[in-house]
């Protein structure tokens, strides 16, 4: 079949069938290419979207983008439910089935040393934000009544260099609170991965984010996991604990993410 080969995964053969009605990038059902005992699985995609050139303009879209990242989790959630995929980076294209055939063959040791060690497990992410606190005017001097403006230069300086040490204060709180975090969960996980923490301008999420990590865990004891992240929330007053998952173990797959178009 004509069009080029857009790969989601490597894995190894299903257990069980894919969703019958699953769809992928640019609208094309997901097929699996066998290769030595280890599935590619892809999608047929347009050239005049997915060679090297388009293909790098589109992903200035934001909306074409959108479209592609959330058509390419699809599949990859779909996978997770029946094997341990090993996601490949999004707009990883090939010529062909040569070329994908190819670079399977040179890469076919990672790939089974890596599905081997992901096996039956899955990642989980945690992040944890200081909650925004409300904007409220500085304490008069004198009487202490809140609402009012400082009596004098030298108490507003004051009560700026006690603010400042609050805000201080609260942010070595988070930051040890969440350095406890992820110690606790990183001796229960498997392996785990501490990521940047994200921009709240570009995340749109309140608070500032003080951890951001991911997790990986054996399926048999994700409830285990899951139990001891909730016990973490309230644990810390103006903490927040936010758990995703399970998903495919990306963070854990950075020797191979993929190679754009071959």
């Amino acid at each position: 079949m004509s069009g080029l080969r857009y790969v989601y995964a490597i894995c190894r053969p299903l257990g069980a069938p894919l969703q019958s009605q699953l769809t992928g990038v640019a609208g094309d059902p997901p097929r699996l290419l066998n290769h030595h005992g280890l599935i590619a699985v892809v999608s047929h995609v347009p050239e005049r979207d997915f060679a090297e050139k388009p293909l790098r303009e589109h992903l200035e879209d934001l909306d074409w983008l959108t479209a592609t990242a959330r058509a390419h989790q699809g599949v990859i959630d779909a996978l997770t439910v029946v094997t341990t995929p090993l996601p490949l980076r999004l707009g990883t294209v090939f010529r062909d089935d040569s070329g994908l055939r190819t670079m399977m063959e040179e890469r076919e040791d990672y790939f089974r040393r890596t599905l081997d060690r992901l096996e039956g497990r899955v990642e989980w992410g945690v992040k944890v934000y200081t909650e925004p606190e409300p904007e409220t005017e500085p304490a008069a001097s004198g009487d202490g009544r809140p609402g009012q403006k400082a009596a004098s230069g030298r108490d507003y300086l004051r009560q700026r260099r006690q603010s400042v040490r609050a805000h201080e204060d609260k942010w070595q709180q988070a930051e040890q609170f969440a350095s406890r975090l992820h110690e606790r969960l990183s001796a229960y996980a498997e392996d785990s991965r501490l990521h940047a923490p994200q921009n709240p301008a570009l995340s749109g999420v309140s608070g500032r984010n003080v951890l951001n990590a991911a997790y990986l865990v054996s399926r048999a004891h994700s409830e285990e996991f899951v139990e001891l992240v909730d016990r973490t929330k309230g644990e810390v007053p103006g903490m927040r604990v936010e758990l995703t998952g399970p998903w495919a173990a990306y963070s854990f797959a950075t020797e191979f993410t993929g190679e754009g178009n071959r």
